[in-house]
């Protein structure tokens, strides 16, 4: 069981790709956190972060990061997780690996093992459950405002980014199943997955996929991911027996919530007799405190390193997604059979 720090915790981040650098800018800026050194493969960002942060060492050599720090973030691709989580825990150090967690469960499972073995931190980047739109929107759901949920859509689509060694499903849904699963605080009973590959066929990555995810009580999430839009989209529209609310992340008015719904005659009636009843609502904005996510995320990283506490996106968490991951491509293989989600 490592000791807990008490005074600045050294950082030493892998990969200075596209999200590398955002990561090195909080780390290098939050009081009580040090950015001590970054290591990648391409000397052009090498020297890219040696511009923006000439105090950090900036090395081609990943486990040189190992050396005087107390924590390690991964910020690569996927198929690399693995490995590099396994040695930085096995160095001792507290590990942030972006989303998501592995390439299979089989590996999480003994990454999660192995740093709850040695006391250490295990982390992974679900960055929208840092998200205080998202934060507020499970507070909504969980107040009961909405009534009883219905079902939830969300749209993650755009023009790229084509991966070359995940699906689109891989590479964006993480963000929907993490933040679906922090908002309603359960998990899904089963899902299944319809897609299609139209551009990269010699690879058979899907660029478009429809996810489904049944909860129990009835609720229903339905995720469209692709990689093929025109407009991009970061929408979720979640409808309740009493109210729906709506968060775009790229709107300015992130949340709104609107008293619309329809009900029936609580009583056997004919068909000539029957008649819905429709509430009309033009929304209202609901306000809340805007922060970075990404900021909120790592400072929540150093506090749990201090603290021992559990990161609100444990490395068991980010487990059951990949389970979740797992299941859907079953099913996205099988073209769209309703499979069980085995946690």
């Amino acid at each position: 069981m490592t000791g807990k720090i008490t005074g600045d915790i050294r950082v030493g981040l892998i990969g200075a790709g596209y999200w590398g650098p955002k990561l090195a800018r909080n780390f290098h800026e939050i009081p009580g956190s040090v950015l001590k050194s970054v290591s990648d493969l391409q000397s052009d960002r090498l020297q890219e972060i040696s511009r923006l942060f000439p105090d950090a060492v900036a090395t081609s050599n990943f486990k040189s990061t190992f050396e005087e720090v107390d924590a390690v973030v991964i910020a690569t691709p996927v198929q690399t997780h693995y490995r590099l989580a396994l040695e930085s825990l096995e160095a001792g150090k507290h590990v942030l690996v972006e989303k998501p967690i592995t390439a299979n469960s089989n590996q999480a499972r003994e990454l999660v093992g192995l740093a709850k073995k040695n006391g250490l931190t295990l982390m992974v980047g679900h960055t929208f459950v840092y998200n205080p739109a998202v934060e507020t929107v499970r507070e909504i759901v969980q107040s009961g405002q909405l009534g009883d949920i219905l079902y939830m859509n969300a749209t993650r689509a755009n023009l790229g980014l084509l991966q070359p060694d995940i699906n689109v499903m891989w590479d964006l849904a993480p963000h929907d199943i993490s933040m679906l699963r922090y908002i309603l605080g359960r998990e899904p009973d089963s899902v299944n997955a319809c897609g299609a590959v139209y551009i990269n066929t010699r690879s058979k990555l899907h660029e478009i996929v429809y996810l489904t995810m049944f909860f129990e009580g009835g609720a229903l999430a339905n995720i469209r991911l692709s990689w093929l839009d025109p407009v991009k989209q970061r929408r979720l529209t979640i409808v309740g027996s009493k109210k729906m609310l709506v968060y775009d992340d790229i709107a300015e008015d992130k949340l709104m919530i609107f008293d619309k719904g329809v009900e029936i005659p609580p009583y056997s009636v004919t068909e000539e007799e029957f008649h819905a009843s429709y509430r009309h609502d033009d929304g209202s904005v609901y306000p809340f405190q805007w922060t970075e996510p990404l900021r909120v995320e790592c400072n929540h990283f150093l506090d749990c390193i201090r603290t021992g506490a559990t990161p609100r996106s444990s490395g068991e968490d980010g487990l059951k997604v990949v389970q979740i991951l797992e299941t859907a491509q079953r099913s996205l293989i099988n073209r769209c059979c309703e499979l069980k989600v085995e946690f």
